[in-house]
C-alpha cells in the first residue's frame, strides 16, 4: 500500500493519475497482473512511443514497476502494479501523531497450527513441510511466509504512546490468502481478526492463489504451490472496525480499552468460528506481490497540546 502522509509529498502521484490513459494502464495491469509494452499499446490503440511516455511517468511516481524479461521475440519490458492500494491522509494536523512498525511474519508471539502448514525464509523451508513442531524453531523469526490449515498467529505490537496521549486508530496491513494443498484459486476461507482478545471481525479470502508466480518469490520457491495473496487493510477506530473501508463490526478502541500501559496483541485465526475452514497464508516482503511484512500503523491524539 502506498501511504501518502501529506499532500505535497504525493504530488508526483497525483500528476501521474491526472490522465485517462494512465488510469487505463493501471486498470489493465490490475486485471492482468503484468503486461508488456506491446500489449498495452495494442489494448489502448497507441504507438509504442506514446505508451512509453506514460509508462515512464507511472514508474517515476512509484505506481508501477518495469522489469526486463526474455520473450519469444527477444527482450521485452514487463509492467506491474507496485501496490494495490493508495491511501491519502488529509488530516494534516494529526500527521505528526503517528508511528508505524513492520513485523516479520515469522515473529509471532504465540501460535497454533494444523497441517497443511509450514514456514519459509527467503532462502529455505524452516524444518519440514506439514510439521507444526517447527513453528517453535528459533529460525522461524526470519520466516517470510507462514501457512496453516487451522489455527492462529498472534503478534505483540509495540506500544509507544505516552501517558497523556490517546489512541485514535490502529491499522494493520498484510498480504493474505487461504491455504490449499498445492494451490486453488477458488478455496474460500473465513479469517478472523482479534485485538487483545476482542473479535474485530472477519474476512472471507476467496482462494489460495497460484495461477502466476508471486512477484517477490525467491527463485527456489516451486511453481506448483501458492504464490501470492491479497493486500488487506484493517482499521480499528473510534467509531468501529473496517477492512478495506468496509465496516466489519461496531468494535471501537474504547471498547477494547487500551492505553499507554496496555499490551497490544493482534491475532489472525481460522478456527471454530470459521464456516469455511480453509486455512490462511501470511506473506512477508520476500514472497507474494507486495514488498512488506505485517505493517502496523498507530494514530494517537495529544489532548493537552496547545
Amino acid at each position: 500500500m502506498l501511504y501518502i502522509k501529506d499532500l505535497r509529498s504525493g504530488l508526483p502521484i497525483f500528476k501521474a493519475l491526472g490522465s485517462d490513459i494512465r488510469l487505463a494502464i493501471l486498470d489493465l495491469l490490475a486485471q492482468h497482473q503484468s503486461l508488456n509494452l506491446n500489449d498495452l499499446a495494442k489494448a489502448l490503440q497507441l504507438t509504442n512511443g506514446a505508451i512509453t511516455m506514460h509508462i515512464k511517468k507511472l514508474e517515476e511516481s512509484g505506481l508501477i514497476e518495469v522489469t526486463t524479461a526474455v520473450g519469444r521475440h527477444g527482450i521485452q519490458k514487463l509492467c506491474y502494479l507496485s501496490e494495490e492500494k493508495l491511501m491519502v491522509d488529509l488530516r494534516s494536523k494529526e500527521l505528526e501523531n503517528l508511528y508505524e512498525v513492520e513485523i516479520k511474519v515469522g515473529h509471532y508471539s504465540d501460535y497454533q497450527a494444523s497441517p497443511t502448514c509450514g514456514l519459509a525464509t527467503k532462502d529455505s523451508i524452516v524444518g519440514d513441510f506439514d510439521d507444526p513442531r517447527y513453528f517453535a524453531d528459533p529460525g522461524r523469526i526470519d520466516a517470510q511466509m507462514v501457512w496453516l490449515t487451522e489455527g492462529y498467529l498472534e503478534y505483540r505490537i509495540p506500544n509507544y504512546i505516552k501517558a497523556h496521549q490517546t489512541f485514535k486508530e490502529i491499522q494493520f496491513s498484510m498480504e493474505l490468502s487461504s491455504e490449499a494443498p498445492g494451490y486453488n484459486n477458488n478455496y474460500p476461507s473465513d479469517i478472523f481478526f482479534y485485538l487483545n482478545g476482542h473479535e474485530i471481525g472477519s474476512w472471507t479470502c476467496p482462494g489460495d492463489f497460484g495461477d502466476v508466480r508471486g512477484k517477490y518469490n525467491p527463485d527456489w520457491w516451486p511453481p506448483h504451490v501458492n504464490q501470492y495473496g491479497m493486500l488487506k487493510l484493517i482499521r480499528i477506530t473510534e467509531d468501529g472496525s473496517y477492512i478495506d473501508g468496509c465496516r466489519i463490526s461496531d468494535v471501537t478502541l474504547a471498547q477494547i480499552g487500551i492505553d499507554d500501559k496496555s499490551d497490544l496483541q493482534f491475532r489472525i485465526e481460522v478456527g471454530e468460528k470459521s464456516r469455511n475452514r480453509k486455512g490462511l497464508t501470511l506473506y512477508g516482503k520476500h514472497f507474494g506481490n507486495y514488498k512488506q511484512d505485517l505493517l502496523v500503523r498507530v494514530l494517537y491524539s495529544e489532548p493537552y497540546a496547545s
